[in-house]
């Protein structure tokens, strides 16, 4: 029988709070025809369109985009939390559910006019996403694409990220948190 991307993600109840349905990919990272059939699927909307540089977002969009960026030929930009990378860097704060977080970008990463795709493991309120974007646009780069494995669709990020312009691939959706 033929198997998802969804089939190989790992429901754990009740992480990290009670209540919580936690969606663990690395079930799908540690096997590889899973693997490989999320990062073909992730990037295959986007192929032909021009895409100059993959973003990630930390720390599991470090994982897909680098194999997104790799199948693209194309170079891979990490989004980090503030205090993770060396050098000069441009920052943008985001809300959480239990506060406020930074996002960094080096200032160098991306070039004016270049064409990005944003790639991350799961998309909930499109908090984080959406600051990824704000970064990537203040450089002058343009992202043409959001690309997720999962979507937690009841927490409305993709719609948030619609309603930005973005274009949002997702492999699969959970209902719930």
């Amino acid at each position: 029988m033929a198997r998802t991307v969804k089939d190989y993600i790992r429901t754990i109840p009740d992480f990290p709070h009670p209540g919580i349905m936690f969606r663990d990919v690395t079930t799908l990272f540690g096997d590889a025809r899973g693997f490989r059939m999320a990062v073909d699927q992730l990037l295959h909307p986007f192929a032909g369109t021009g895409i100059d540089k993959v973003a990630g977002l930390e720390a599991r969009g470090f994982i897909l985009g680098g194999a997104v960026a790799h199948q693209l030929g194309t170079g891979f930009v990490p989004i980090r939390k503030k205090g993770k990378l060396p050098g000069r860097t441009i920052e943008q704060a985001y809300t959480l559910e239990y506060g406020q977080a930074v996002l960094e970008l080096h200032e160098d990463a991306l070039l004016p006019g270049e064409r990005v795709l944003l790639v991350d493991d799961l998309l909930a309120t499109g908090g984080t996403a959406e600051a990824g974007i704000r970064l990537i646009e203040r450089l002058g780069a343009r992202v043409i694409g959001c690309a997720f494995v999962i979507d937690l669709s009841d927490l409305g990020g993709r719609k948030h990220l619609e309603s930005l312009g973005q274009e949002v691939h997702a492999l699969c959706a959970f209902a719930g948190t």
